[in-house]
């Protein structure tokens, strides 16, 4: 068990408009390869559809540990402390360009979803999977500016 230290927000990196499901992201994770990653975990513990629900991946406490039936592996070195979050989209019509796809429905649900977070868990950084991996366009926009847009000040 670890004190929780990042939420961490990831895009699919699906196209614009397409719909993810649990079993797809379960499948991505956890077959083995040449299928999936061949992860015990999926990488999310929840995941923001299209119209704004919000799918819980992997069971969660809500409390300022991260034990280690929570741990999902959504960012290299960063998983033990971390709980990660993911919206489906994030790459523009032509699957290969990083777009903030985000719908008007994962936009609200994501603001309720963060907003609530950091109210539970003020220690905790709210960051881009980019921010912890620089070769990554996830989550595909700019979340300390988007932060600050929604009155979070880290």
């Amino acid at each position: 068990m670890a004190k929780l230290k990042y939420l961490v927000i990831h895009c699919t990196a699906t196209k614009a408009g397409r719909e993810v499901t649990a079993a797809e992201i379960r499948r991505w994770h956890t077959s083995p390869p040449p299928v999936g990653r061949g992860w015990k975990q999926v990488g999310y513990t929840d995941l923001f559809h299209l119209d704004g629900s919000v799918e819980r991946l992997v069971r969660n406490n809500e409390d300022d540990n991260v034990d280690s039936w929570e741990i999902t592996n959504g960012a290299a070195g960063f998983n033990s402390v971390s709980r990660h979050v993911v919206y489906a989209g994030g790459l523009a019509a032509d699957g290969k360009t990083p777009q903030d796809t985000r719908t008007a429905a994962q936009k609200e649900a994501l603001r309720k979803y963060v907003l609530d977070f950091h109210e539970r868990h003020p220690q905790a950084m709210i960051v881009g999977h980019h921010q912890l991996n620089k070769a990554k366009a996830c989550p595909s926009f700019d979340v300390p500016a988007w932060l600050e847009s929604i009155g979070i000040k880290q």
